[in-house]
């Protein structure tokens, strides 16, 4: 095999194939977002019970498609912007997948009917992150757009914020007035998985800021 076969192995046929993948992934974790926004807000056991699962298999979805994003990393030698950064960024946002999932399931396996305030509000806050993750995510093709991708990252760091804010008002109300030592720690690792979803669409828009300076 001659050097320059070599060569044209590693060169991807389309240098712009991460950018699907990306847009996959964040659809996918919109999807989840909505469903989980869906379940928190239904009255009724059944279709709680069918959204929890549902969000099951788009979990799995969202591992196909991270997995795809390695492999493809593994193959091309040519990428659209840094290797570690790609590898962050499908991270991050398998990671999102990963805690609305982990809520859901166990919204699901500890039998929780109550679902308060507090958990509607840290859901109806994913949401809005992960719209803006997808929005961001989408804008990536073209990265003369950084005034857009950049106002999404904003909002997301706002959105975070504002988890941690309603995370600790819900712990805090829970050491205030759940006396059931057993429902307190169910709860208190619903409303964690929670709020650690933000943290992690906010280490996404982290790396796509990272991306931006990179290519100024």
């Amino acid at each position: 095999m001659s050097l320059n076969s070599i060569f044209q192995y590693f060169v991807p046929k389309d240098k712009k194939i991460f950018f699907p993948l990306f847009e996959q992934a964040s659809n996918n974790v919109v999807v989840m977002a909505t469903s989980l926004v869906d379940a928190v807000n239904s009255t009724n056991a059944g279709t709680r019970e069918e959204l929890y699962k549902h969000i099951d298999k788009l979990e799995n979805k969202g591992d196909e498609i991270t997995h795809q994003i390695y492999l493809e990393l593994g193959k091309n030698f040519i990428t659209p912007f840094d290797r570690e950064d790609i590898h962050a960024l499908a991270t991050a946002i398998d990671d999102v997948a990963d805690n609305i999932q982990g809520a859901a399931n166990r919204m699901l396996l500890y039998r929780i009917d109550d679902l308060n305030e507090h958990i509607r509000k840290l859901s109806e806050l994913i949401l809005q992150a992960s719209l803006d993750l997808e929005k961001a995510i989408r804008e990536l093709k073209d990265i003369r757009n950084v005034r857009a991708i950049a106002d999404s990252c904003i909002r997301i760091n706002s959105v975070e914020n504002q988890a941690d804010y309603v995370f600790d008002r819900a712990v805090a109300d829970l050491f205030l007035y759940e006396t059931d030592a057993i429902r307190l720690i169910k709860y208190k690792e619903i409303y964690a998985a929670l709020e650690t979803a933000t943290d992690r669409c906010e280490d996404a828009a982290n790396v796509m800021e990272s991306i931006l300076v990179k290519n100024a």
